[in-house]
């Protein structure tokens, strides 16, 4: 039997999604919680060009990176897939997964840390780019189109992290009058059996980003 061993972070969307497709699969796995202040030798010796989370260990083989990790499972474990079959569709979901996380991420965290003269112009590129996710939504139920795949995976941010960071610094960007057809998805996603239990507690999270928002330019 293969021996699989994640090492992640509780309050990380990045090991959270590599937990969501494990799970998706059914795949039994060990968790490793990893204190990013103070890294474990286990975590510095798998990963030691980024010494980040998460970490896949699959049969004693490291394998690292979010994306990399997802696809890597798919490939390896092939019930209940993440990625769609035909090629085309492939890379369309490759594809809007980066988007994710090179356009949608960086641009809403930027509106938490910018200074202030810089918000405006930050909440007009998080926009913009929350309004390309939108539309390619369209009227699906996920991205994935009737289930959970790989883009929906990679939204989590979008899906539960990006409304505690709402909360948690006291803005509100994401509303069902200016993004109904996100809205909708959130619901669906965060209620989602195996995304729900994959979550971490919401007042946790936002008691832990709070006070490095309030320690940022932030003014409320």
């Amino acid at each position: 039997m293969a021996e699989v061993k994640l090492l992640g972070a509780w309050g990380s969307p990045f090991s959270r999604r590599v937990e969501m497709a494990l799970k998706l699969k059914g795949i039994d796995y060990e968790y490793i919680e990893e204190d990013l202040a103070n890294k474990s030798p286990l975590l510095l010796k798998y990963n030691p060009i980024h010494k980040k989370v998460p970490v896949l260990l699959h049969n004693g083989k490291a394998i690292v990176e979010s994306l990399v990790i997802l696809e890597y499972i798919d490939e390896t474990w092939k019930t209940n897939p993440i990625l769609p079959e035909h090629p085309y569709d492939k890379a369309m979901a490759r594809f809007w997964a980066k988007f994710i996380d090179e356009k949608c991420m960086p641009a809403t965290w930027q509106i938490m840390f910018r200074k202030e003269d810089e918000r405006e112009k930050a909440i007009e590129e998080a926009i913009q780019n929350l309004k390309v996710l939108e539309n390619e939504l369209k009227d699906k139920k996920f991205f994935g189109g009737d289930k959970i795949g790989l883009v929906d995976i990679v939204a989590n941010f979008i899906g539960f992290w990006l409304g505690a960071a709402q909360e948690a610094a006291g803005v509100e960007l994401v509303n069902k009058e200016s993004f109904p057809v996100l809205c909708k998805w959130i619901d669906e996603y965060v209620n989602c059996k195996v995304i729900k239990e994959n979550l971490p507690p919401r007042d946790k999270l936002i008691a832990f980003l709070q006070p490095r928002f309030m320690a940022s330019t932030w003014k409320y």
